[in-house]
């Protein structure tokens, strides 16, 4: 049977919410970075000049996407994967340090930040790994070789942008999808949950808390699932991780990450003038927006210049500032659609290899959209996440695009797939 077009079979559904992401943020970038006298919207000079040659070279990178066989991304996944890690490991030699990170090579005028490329190429060969009719994520060695591929380019990301190697930990929700047992996200958000806690509460009061906890499971479980030996542990690991917490963050984070700790839970005791201003200066703007905002171009936070980084990392202060509380809603349910929507294509995949990597998509987006907007209103410490679509930057915006739309073509593709 001859292959049938995947050119009648492109869901625009996902496209046009893609356009309308893109489309509404390039209007923030516009009004967050618009100077005192305006200028062509081409003006490569200005940020939204740059930010709209961006996008208009994402268009040919979309078609040659759309136009290449859909089973190269399969059959090549573990090339991809490999540059990916040498372009990771280049940043040693070659990299440029922008504002203490060393997370980009400088080409002409313009900067390329590999770790957002490495996103595409994780989630390929960890579909192509997870769709070997051999591998059963209930197997040990299948689960260590799974992380692996998740761990690496994560290793190599946190050298240098503890931000974006938080987002590779969301993959393992990709995990639990195809198999991985619960127990390992039990454990994690266990882990992040005491880490927390424990920054706030003296250790030995965490400590008592754990004891009575697990006392309490111990003695309220039925007899034949009672083990003592692993219950004590238990409760030394939990014990030792307790009191390590304050060594790691007092000999292993970085300044700049204990003041965003203190600023998440500082309170009424972080200084709004150093380092609590930018979150306050960006909960200003969202709040001073009010139910519909003040208009577009209207912001007053937005034109003083008052939030900083306002058009990449805090683009969201101008949607709630200037668009409102309804605006905000209205971006929030762009982006739920679209996760919806993928989801729902994941699902209807007819291949593993292609299911597995849908929900790497989703699972990307997902995480830089919920982590993005929950440092913005001091639910997540600030670690510099852009905006899929909507944030400033030409690596974002092409990372992102062409993660997306390969497993459009995947999508288009499955009326070949037997």
């Amino acid at each position: 049977m001859k292959n049938q077009s995947v050119s009648n079979n492109i869901d625009w559904i996902t496209i046009l919410l893609y356009s309308m992401l893109v489309i509404m943020g390039w209007l923030n970038i516009y009004s967050a970075s618009l100077p005192l006298e305006s200028t062509s919207i081409f003006d490569l000079d200005q940020i939204y000049g740059k930010q709209i040659l961006f996008i208009i070279l994402t268009i040919p990178l979309i078609l040659v996407i759309l136009t290449v066989d859909a089973k190269i991304y399969e059959k090549y996944a573990f090339v991809f994967y490999i540059i990916g890690l040498v372009s990771l490991l280049g940043l040693f030699v070659f990299g440029k340090t922008i504002k203490g990170q060393t997370n980009w090579y400088s080409i002409g005028g313009f900067t390329l930040q590999p770790s957002e490329f490495v996103k595409t190429s994780t989630a390929l060969l960890l579909a192509k790994y997870l769709s070997d009719v051999q591998v059963n994520l209930k197997n040990l060695n299948d689960q260590i070789k799974a992380f692996l591929v998740m761990g690496v380019p994560l290793v190599l990301i946190l050298v240098h942008d503890t931000g974006t190697a938080m987002i590779f930990v969301g993959l393992v929700f990709v995990l639990y999808r195809e198999g991985l047992p619960s127990g390992y996200l039990w454990t994690g958000f266990g882990a992040i949950g005491l880490f927390f806690l424990a920054l706030l509460v003296e250790p030995q009061y965490v400590i008592i808390i754990a004891a009575l906890a697990m006392l309490i499971q111990f003695f309220t479980a039925k007899r034949i699932n009672r083990n003592p030996l692993a219950s004590i542990i238990l409760f030394v690991i939990v014990s030792a991780f307790t009191y390590s917490v304050d060594f790691v963050y007092d000999n292993v984070l970085e300044p700049h990450q204990k003041d965003r700790i203190n600023v998440l839970f500082g309170g009424d005791n972080v200084d709004l003038k150093n380092e609590g201003y930018n979150l306050n200066q960006s909960m200003i703007a969202i709040g001073s927006g009010g139910w519909f905002g003040k208009g577009f171009l209207e912001g007053t936070q937005t034109k003083g210049g008052f939030v900083p980084e306002q058009h990449t990392d805090y683009i969201f202060t101008t949607v709630g500032e200037e668009w409102g509380f309804v605006g905000a809603i209205v971006v929030i349910a762009l982006f739920v659609t679209l996760f919806i929507r993928l989801i729902y294509l994941a699902e209807n995949q007819k291949t593993k290899f292609s299911r597995v990597y849908g929900y790497c998509v989703v699972t990307f987006l997902f995480m830089h959209f919920l982590v993005n907007i929950a440092m913005l209103i001091r639910l997540f410490p600030t670690i510099g996440v852009p905006l899929p679509f909507f944030s400033y930057g030409g690596s974002s915006l092409f990372a992102f695009s062409i993660l997306l739309f390969i497993f459009i073509k995947m999508d288009a593709n499955k009326v070949n797939e037997w």
